[in-house]
């Protein structure tokens, strides 16, 4: 049996001006997987983004210093891992089983990212503060345009989804398994040991390793707009419907670095069929008509 993995994006759980409820998240679930109707059954496997969990999660955490000791970074991933699976799983039933996996993904302890830390993370915080943190905890920190300054970690490249067979197995059991939440827990090995860092992994090219490690027939990348654009937000903008390997390798000197990007280097990584869109405009990309296919 092929799977189809499912990248959902951030926008798949928080709206624009929401404060992350669950109430929020739910409601927010509920459309997504509405739009995934076609989709639900054996071999579907879904991951997700959780970037606005994660900084709420480490607000929390600061918050709360004086009563509770905050945890790694590695760990608040784990969280959320969980909550949004939680989420998630909640609106699958009854139509499909589905079986949330605490996911790990190995990275190479000497990737240059840890080297350059670029990922922003957390709360804001001013300028004497953040000195302070940068001494005491030795965080990486930079000044943002006038809201203070805020964590970077690294973003390594995945090299190993560490659950893989697990997923595997539970996929060909007819479960619908949600994996490498926020692209997956980083880890190096040390040994026969496995320890985690503090870093954040791309969910796209975490979900794009995932899809290749399943054999995947497809990988469909669920984010904010209708399919990749050229010259996205300029007046002359144009949707693009198809791209073959060598013209998305080409096109993405073009792509904004921080979100279209990304999807198109997972869709050159995984090698097959991806398709670029959104909930709304799903149904007719699976038909044909809509959306970015990357062949």
């Amino acid at each position: 049996m092929s799977a189809t993995v499912v990248a959902l994006g951030g926008n798949a759980l928080m709206r624009p001006g929401e404060r992350g409820t669950a109430a929020e998240q739910l409601a927010n679930l509920r459309r997504a997987v509405a739009a995934l109707r076609s989709l639900l059954g054996p071999g579907l496997v879904i991951t997700h983004g959780n970037g606005p969990q994660v900084g709420n999660e480490l607000i929390r955490q600061e918050r709360a210093a004086d009563e509770a000791p905050p945890l790694p970074l590695w760990l608040a991933v784990a969280q959320t891992q969980a909550e949004i699976g939680a989420l998630i799983a909640a609106e699958l039933r009854p139509a499909a089983t589905p079986v949330c996996v605490l996911t790990h993904v190995r990275v190479a302890p000497d990737d240059p990212a840890f080297d350059r830390p670029t990922k922003p993370i957390g709360p804001f915080y001013p300028a004497e503060q953040a000195e302070q943190l940068e001494r005491e905890r030795g965080w990486a920190m930079v000044a943002d345009a006038n809201r203070g300054h805020r964590r970077v970690v690294p973003s390594p490249q995945p090299l190993e989804v560490v659950e893989l067979d697990a997923i595997r197995g539970l996929s060909a059991s007819g479960a619908v398994v949600i994996a490498c939440g926020g692209g997956g827990i980083p880890v190096v090995r040390r040994g026969e040991r496995l320890a985690g860092v503090d870093a954040v992994i791309d969910k796209d090219r975490a979900s794009a390793l995932l899809a290749r490690g399943l054999d995947a027939k497809r990988l469909i990348v669920l984010t904010e707009v209708p399919a990749v654009y050229r010259d996205f937000g300029e007046p002359a903008q144009e949707e693009i419907r198809a791209l073959s390997h060598a013209e998305a390798k080409t096109l993405l000197p073009e792509l904004a670095e921080g979100s279209m990007r990304p999807k198109v280097e997972a869709a050159l990584a995984f090698g097959r069929e991806t398709l670029i869109t959104n909930f709304d405009a799903l149904e007719s990309a699976l038909g044909g008509d809509g959306g970015t296919r990357i062949a």
